[in-house]
Order: structure tokens, then sequence, then C-alpha cells
């Protein structure tokens, strides 16, 4: 078998070839004048806005029941005495949300027994659920959303009684 560049397909083969050998070799080290600002259908790889800086705050029940969704705002709950920053996913936990429910409040009994009743939510004027009747394949449950959550979410404090000191 031999290679003959009398024959055009072989030709321009080779010439490809050697161009991708060149483009390997020697990468185009131009830097654009200006940083692109869009791409196709109005991309753009510079946010609008940057998100608000988000502190590890200690939250109680009254506290957290700001952060409902209400009026555009944050979207915060809690499952474990962990706070999460739910506000990306309002289509679920906004006012509107099939789980808006939750939304500033602490959500580990429904989380545990897979219900958005109304009646899995203590009252925020009354202690934290201490969760001492749920059985082990409930607090499984709780577990494995909490690493969803985690896994998910921004992770923006703690839940703590009403008469604890907020720090």
């Amino acid at each position: 078998m031999s290679f003959s560049l009398s024959h055009p397909v072989n030709t321009a083969l080779l010439l490809y070839i050697l161009y991708l050998l060149q483009r390997i070799l020697f990468p185009s080290t131009s830097i654009p004048r200006t940083p692109p600002t869009e791409f196709k259908a109005g991309y753009s790889w510079m946010p609008r806005t940057h998100a608000p800086a988000l502190l590890f705050t200690t939250y109680t029940p009254r506290t957290l029941s700001k952060f409902d969704g209400h009026g555009g705002g944050r979207i915060l709950l809690a499952i474990a005495g962990t706070v999460f920053d739910v506000t990306a996913g309002r289509g679920f936990y906004g006012p509107d949300g099939m789980y808006g429910n939750f939304a500033g409040r602490d959500a580990s009994r429904g989380m545990a027994k897979q219900s958005f009743d109304l009646e899995m939510l203590t009252p925020i004027d009354q202690p934290l659920d201490k969760l001492e009747d749920l059985t082990p394949e409930e607090i499984e449950n709780m577990k494995g959303w909490s690493e969803h959550f985690t896994n998910k979410y921004i992770i923006c404090g703690r839940l703590v009684e009403n008469d604890a000191e907020e720090l």
C-alpha cells in the first residue's frame, strides 16, 4: 500500500491533517479586545445582578417565618435544625408553589412523613418539634431530604428555640 499525493482525496486529507497539527502545536493566543457579553438568544456570561451575600445566621421560628417568599423576598426553610435558602426553587417553595406551606417554617416533620399538610407544621410561637414520635424509617427519610437540600441549596443558618439568644 503506497501513499500518493496525486490523488485529490489524499492531498485534501494531508492538508487537513497539517492544518489540525498546526492548530494543536501553535494555538491562537490572541485576546479579544472586548469581553463577550452575549451568545445566541441573549445568553450572557455576566449576571445582570449579583445575588445578595448570605451570612450564616441563627434563626428562631419567629424570625424564620419572615422568609416565606411573599413580596418576592427570600425563601428559607429548615430541616432538622438546618436552614436552607430555597429561593432558587421559588416555583416549588414560593407562595404559589406546591410546597409553599414549608416556606419560612421548620419542614422536618412534613419531610419525614412525606406530608405537605398544614398540621405537619408546628406553630411558630410554640417550642420546636422534638420529632420524638417519628419511626426510624421516617427519620431516615428526613435525613435523606436534608442531604438532598444540602446538595441542592445553600445552607444559610440554624434553627433554635424562640427564647434562645440570637447570634
